[in-house]
């Protein structure tokens, strides 16, 4: 007898026990009150590899135990229909999906989306290698880990995929055989109001080599000097293209942060910039202004400078805005 004729009859038993008959495309287990140890009976559902149905639902035991029945699932890739009412799941079971490996899901993703986002703890999300096309996932507040590795079209439409993310809670989100583009190394980066980046700019910027970065918003971070200093030295790397830098109420830099930054030159594509203090502090510019000054020059680009709070000495502030007026910059 061959093994899938032995495979079959296993199943037929399996069934049978629970009191339900056998179906080579729908497969109900419904009201049986399966337990765990029943689940490890599903190995038997590589013999039912044309199966399209699966009910489960009414087993309260199955909750706590998800994994262990989807861990199977991958035996009967032709399922399009799973059931699990009144199963008791609890967050746990719904913390992670593995969608991945699933090539025939290209251009489907959109029918699943939908429901994904009534997922109120779902924190990891595998679709690698689905041949996943151009499309946007909803906004999926508790993620924490996305994979969309080996999906070739993914390269060309980061920058749509990553607007939905919760990207200050991320921790991962491999990109590797996506067929990134240039448009796609172009980075808009925003990590303002994370404290955690303060000290610690040096290692995000070598992290993000070697894109090149339009926009760095890095309000409210508790950046030190050491900071502003390592930012004008990566003006001629991936900050080379810069257009809008907001270094906003960081009012731990030193005057020798700000004379760095502006002194360094290599900035020319910078159209806005904003080094306001927060409402509730002030300070003098006068040590770092002349450095700012001599900079305007080198920015022909330059649209916007917001010094909100920073204080000057009347000739320095006449000095200041004829330099812009001249330029037609917004202060």
């Amino acid at each position: 007898e061959s093994q899938p004729d032995v495979g079959w009859g296993r199943v037929c038993v399996f069934l049978q026990r629970l009191g339900k008959k056998a179906d080579s495309r729908s497969l109900s287990l419904a009201h049986c009150d399966l337990t765990a140890t029943d689940l490890l009976e599903l190995t038997l559902l590589q013999f039912l590899p044309q199966v399209e149905e699966m009910d489960v639902s009414w087993n309260e035991l199955i909750g706590g135990c998800l994994a262990a029945l989807t861990t199977h699932l991958r035996h009967v890739a032709g399922v399009r229909t799973l059931r699990l009412c009144s199963c008791r799941l609890n967050a746990d079971d719904i913390a992670a999906l593995d969608l991945s490996c699933n090539k025939l899901l290209a251009g489907g993703l959109s029918h699943l989306t939908f429901h994904l986002s009534h997922v109120t703890h779902l924190e990891c999300l595998d679709l690698h290698l689905c041949c996943l096309t151009r499309q946007v996932l909803p906004s999926l507040t508790t993620l924490m880990e996305l994979d969309v590795s080996s999906n070739k079209e993914a390269g060309g439409v980061v920058h749509l995929l990553v607007s939905a993310l919760p990207l200050m809670q991320m921790r991962r989100l491999p990109l590797n055989s996506c067929y990134l583009s240039n448009e796609s190394f172009t980075a808009l980066v925003d990590v303002s109001w994370c404290k955690a980046v303060g000290g610690r700019l040096a290692l995000l910027l070598d992290a993000l080599q070697p894109s090149v970065i339009t926009e760095l918003r890095l309000s409210s971070c508790e950046l030190t000097t050491d900071d502003v200093q390592h930012l004008a030295v990566c003006r001629r790397g991936c900050l080379s293209s810069l257009r809008a830098l907001d270094l906003s109420y960081n009012s731990s830099v030193g005057d020798d942060g700000w004379c760095a930054l502006f002194a360094a030159g290599g900035l020319g594509s910078l159209e806005d910039v904003d080094v306001s203090l927060r409402p509730s502090a002030s300070a003098p510019c006068s040590a770092w202004l002349p450095a700012l000054l001599r900079a305007l020059p080198q920015t022909p680009a330059l649209a916007r400078l917001a010094m909100q709070r920073w204080t000057a000495g009347s000739q320095e502030r006449q000095q200041l805005s004829y330099c812009l007026r001249k330029r037609s910059v917004l202060l």
